[in-house]
């Protein structure tokens, strides 16, 4: 009876774990594993909230807090991994931040400067996670910079726009003469970056700074990772050939879109098939067309999903779907002339790719050097996973992509 018993267990908890990979996918279990201990946060959140114990995301949160102080635990903490490097936590403008000194580069030696956004669909992460820290605390260590991780504040105790000024106070208070000057930072040498929604600020707060006449310091480089950049599309080819991939879901993104945006949660079947997209300009739906901004390799045989009548007053309602500070892909061209150089990475198996290679197709349409590199055994969020004992070998290779752009270029 026993091994009857074990024996079902096992073969549940296998088919709950199984998840179809593409081939291309190198470490398929692992990310199996990976799904399975997101999807189970993400089911105990939302037990929790139906039980009456709170709010889904915040359980959510916390689940996933949980697993990041286990992994500190097993691995080690970042200090250990990355010595020397001087880590603050401190305030900008009153927006929480962390901050990394690097070692090297004393009094009269300036150094580059790095403002960081996390990701986690501006409702889950934090810049004191595991992953973030470490990267930070490498960066810092590797390129001689100042890192800048913002704590911008989150899903469900706010909503769009509140990150994006929290993103933008820090930013500016940042790039001011005097914290600059404070920190020894190259006033010629400071870069914006972020990964999926942090990508999506970074993108936004690169836009506005570069548009401001009022700011006498402007950033040099923009580094995207995987970012979402428009949320009136959500049929794209990549959104629906990865609808199911880990570990970001095409459901998952809609709903992180409407969180933020404010958005009525119970029309998510009507975002899912574009309803929500209907009645909006011609020269909008020309700066999201994916038949002209993408490739034919990524198009594939995918047709467009344009609705003429669908949910009456979408925009009106949820204004944020046509805001360029949510939607940086929505920004005219002359915006995106003024913004500075740019590096996207995009992953093949990534509900968010044709959103970062339109983004980067638009801006090099508008005049911007723009470095793009694509991994076709990508996944969504794979820059967290680089180091033991979640680590990819894709995840190392974007790591080091990403570090050797900046290097370069910053």
């Amino acid at each position: 009876m026993k091994l009857l018993l074990t024996v079902v267990f096992a073969a549940a908890v296998a088919y709950y774990m199984y998840t179809p990979m593409p081939e291309s996918i190198q470490e398929p279990w692992r990310l199996m594993v990976l799904d399975a201990g997101y999807r189970s946060a993400m089911h105990l959140g939302s037990l929790k909230a139906w039980l009456g114990f709170g709010n889904s995301v915040k359980s959510i949160r916390q689940s996933l807090e949980g697993v990041d102080d286990m992994m500190r635990w097993v691995s080690g903490s970042g200090s250990s991994k990355v010595p020397g490097v001087k880590v603050s936590d401190v305030t900008f403008a009153g927006i929480p931040v962390r901050v990394y000194e690097p070692p090297a580069g004393g009094e009269g030696h300036l150094r580059r400067g790095l403002l960081y956004f996390h990701g986690g669909g501006w409702a889950l992460g934090s810049n004191k996670m595991e992953s973030y820290d470490v990267m930070c605390r490498m960066l810092s260590d590797e390129l001689n910079a100042v890192v800048v991780s913002v704590e911008y504040r989150l899903y469900p105790e706010v909503h769009f726009p509140v990150p994006y000024l929290d993103s933008l106070a820090a930013a500016k208070h940042f790039l001011s003469t005097e914290v600059l000057a404070s920190y020894a930072v190259d006033p010629e040498r400071v870069g914006v970056s972020g990964d999926s929604a942090g990508g999506n600020l970074a993108a936004a707060v690169a836009q506005e700074i570069s548009i401001d006449d009022t700011m006498g310091v402007k950033f040099s480089v923009q580094a995207l990772i995987y970012p979402a950049v428009q949320a009136l599309d959500f049929n794209t080819p990549s959104c629906l050939q990865n609808q199911f991939m880990p570990i970001l879901y095409r459901s998952v993104l809609v709903q992180f879109w409407m969180q933020y945006l404010g958005a009525d949660l119970s029309l998510k079947s009507q975002f899912l098939v574009n309803n929500h997209s209907s009645n909006i300009t011609p020269e909008l739906r020309a700066r999201l067309d994916w038949t002209v901004l993408l490739s034919p390799k990524y198009k594939k045989n995918y047709k467009r999903v344009i609705v003429e009548k669908g949910l009456q007053g979408a925009a009106k309602e949820v204004p944020g779907l046509l805001d360029v500070r949510a939607a940086p892909l929505l920004a005219g061209p002359e915006v995106l002339a003024k913004c500075p150089r740019a590096y996207i990475i995009t992953c093949e198996h990534d509900v968010l790719r044709d959103d970062g290679m339109m983004y980067a197709q638009r801006l090099q349409d508008a005049g911007v050097k723009v470095t793009s590199d694509h991994y076709e055994d990508g996944f969504h969020g794979c820059l967290s996973f680089s180091t033991w004992p979640l680590e990819f070998d894709v995840s190392k290779r974007v790591v080091r992509g990403y570090f050797s752009w900046l290097k370069n270029n910053l």
